[in-house]
């Protein structure tokens, strides 16, 4: 389990695999200078909700993971995470599609992504 940090206050747990992938999409935005929302759905421990941050290449990002391995990156899935966080609403997580499904013949319907169930994002850990 990853730690997402967010300017030194906001803390949030996610699975290192997929951390591994928002960070990928997180930083490529912010290296190119572009400001975004980030939302994520909160444990039902802390009362369930969720939080959204605005990420920009000012502030204190920290990606912190458990293991030492490097996760392998999904094409499919940054793919997916980069045309959210591109869109109005932001990035905000999603299951990993299926490596199987080729994207150009994938109709633009089929593009809206759904959020993780609360089992794959931990609540954000008490300062």
């Amino acid at each position: 389990m990853g730690k997402f940090i967010y300017d030194g206050d906001v803390k949030v747990d996610f699975e290192d695999r997929l951390l591994a992938h928002l960070q990928a999409v997180i930083m490529a935005k912010v290296r190119r200078g572009e400001s975004f929302p980030f939302t994520w759905k909160d444990d039902i421990s802390t009362g369930g909700g969720r939080t959204t941050v605005y990420i920009h290449p000012n502030v204190s990002l920290v990606f912190k993971y458990h293991g030492s391995r490097t996760p392998q990156l999904s094409p499919a899935w940054l793919h997916a995470l980069t045309y959210n966080a591109n869109s109005g609403r932001g990035l905000y997580v999603i299951p990993e599609p299926d490596e199987f499904t080729p994207r150009e013949n994938t109709p633009r319907a089929e593009m809206v992504f759904r959020e993780v169930p609360n089992e794959q994002v931990r609540a954000p850990s008490p300062s």
